[in-house]
């Protein structure tokens, strides 16, 4: 089974965790005129909450749990405004000057509709994913977005200038999605995203809403976002999580994965020895792998800043994560497994940095600094929660029960 990798981009989300909640205000206005601008989005990035400007240019976020967030102020024939906010008990004040955009061209690309409908589906499949979550999941205004197939690069790319609203209608959430860059590169097994997310509540009965939080709920255990909370909060161990580490050294008898593609593309449908050769090819292990068996303790890749809820994770080499508490249901080829190790969810994580940045919430502050494979690069947009998710009280989930 072709393996596919998420490279997380622009997570910048929130932070420690305290019970009372904090509150941001401002005022929203040109940057030119003074004057104050109504209807502006404002909201914190991946997470669930977010309102417009009233016509002083006027806004409100009340009832915020307290971490750091990227605050987002946004209008159509404006460029963004982001600020970091760490909230906490003390209100905070955020006013924002927002600049006529200059338009950045991009490449102009022909297509037919029929094109754009092929596109389109290509993008749904790496956007959503095929998962069961996926199928309940629908772009209201999928026009909005322009979508591009690089033939020759095996490159899907997609991006919107507006945000692209999406029904979930298996987790209950509708999400107000600005993608400023997807990339699906096929030659690499990269699947990449750029954007900012504000996650609403669906409205639906109580028996729909106990199903939504059910699913939220089994997504979120066992989870990245539910790793690097743990992590956090010094519950790795008892939470059902165990890190390992992992050497790899590319497998020298395999050739480059580009060169492997374009071999299977050009004797695709024939019988002969070069088909069967590059399949084999394809199958090897890209790997040559050595796992350390003896599991590490949280306090050899955590490290704290002097940032409140804000904390460091470095490793050597790979971090090999494994959820004890739910099984692997999917192969994936370079995911190294010994013979005698249980099927449990498994996780590979690369550092493209010395260290990410991560909140109490479990979210991953630092931009371009680490990549998934294995059980959490299953999860698309279809499975994603917002990062100040919390599970209700008392759930069990069922494979505890």
């Amino acid at each position: 089974m072709r393996l596919f990798i998420i490279l997380l981009l622009s997570m910048v989300v929130p932070g420690l965790i305290l019970a009372q909640t904090g509150t941001i205000t401002g005022k929203v206005i040109h940057a030119n005129s003074k004057a104050p601008l109504a209807k502006v989005s404002v909201f914190l990035s991946n997470a669930t909450f977010g309102t417009t400007t009233a016509e002083d240019g006027t806004y409100s976020l009340k009832g915020v749990r307290p971490g750091q967030y990227d605050l987002i102020v946004t209008s159509v024939g404006y460029e963004d405004f982001m600020q970091q906010v760490l909230v906490g008990s003390q209100p905070i004040v955020v006013n924002a000057e927002l600049k006529p955009a200059v338009q950045q061209l991009r490449d102009v690309v022909v297509m037919t509709p029929a094109d754009w409908k092929r596109n389109y589906e290509m993008f749904l499949t790496e956007f959503f994913g095929t998962s069961p979550y996926a199928k309940q999941c629908k772009i209201a205004n999928p026009h909005d977005l322009t979508v591009i197939y690089r033939k020759s690069k095996k490159l899907l790319e997609a991006y919107s200038y507006d945000f692209i609203n999406i029904d979930n209608k298996a987790l209950g959430y509708r999400i107000k999605f600005l993608l400023k860059d997807f990339k699906s590169d096929k030659l690499n097994n990269l699947i990449s995203w750029q954007g900012r997310l504000l996650y609403e509540e669906l409205p639906g009965s109580e028996s729909q809403k106990k199903k939504w939080e059910m699913r939220r709920q089994d997504i979120f255990y066992g989870s990245n976002l539910h790793f690097f909370r743990s992590l956090a909060n010094g519950k790795m161990d008892s939470e059902g999580f165990m890190i390992r580490r992992l050497e790899r050294k590319l497998n020298p008898e395999r050739p480059d994965e580009a060169i492997i593609q374009r071999k299977l593309d050009k004797f695709t449908g024939m019988n002969g020895d070069s088909a069967r050769h590059w399949m084999e090819l394809y199958n090897m292990q890209r790997y040559k792998q050595y796992l350390y068996r003896q599991p590490l303790i949280a306090d050899i890749v955590l490290r704290q800043t002097d940032k409140p809820g804000l904390h460091a994770i470095t490793f050597p080499d790979y971090l090999y994560v494994t959820y004890t508490k739910k099984r692997e249901t999917q192969e994936f080829k370079d995911i190294y497994r010994p013979l005698d190790m249980e099927n449990f969810e498994t996780s590979v994580i690369t550092l493209y940095k010395p260290y990410a940045l991560f909140d109490g919430n479990g979210a991953v502050v630092s931009s371009q600094s680490m990549l998934y494979e294995g059980s959490w690069s299953k999860d698309k947009i279809a499975e994603l929660l917002p990062v100040d998710y919390v599970p209700s009280a008392g759930y069990t989930p069922p494979y505890l029960k």
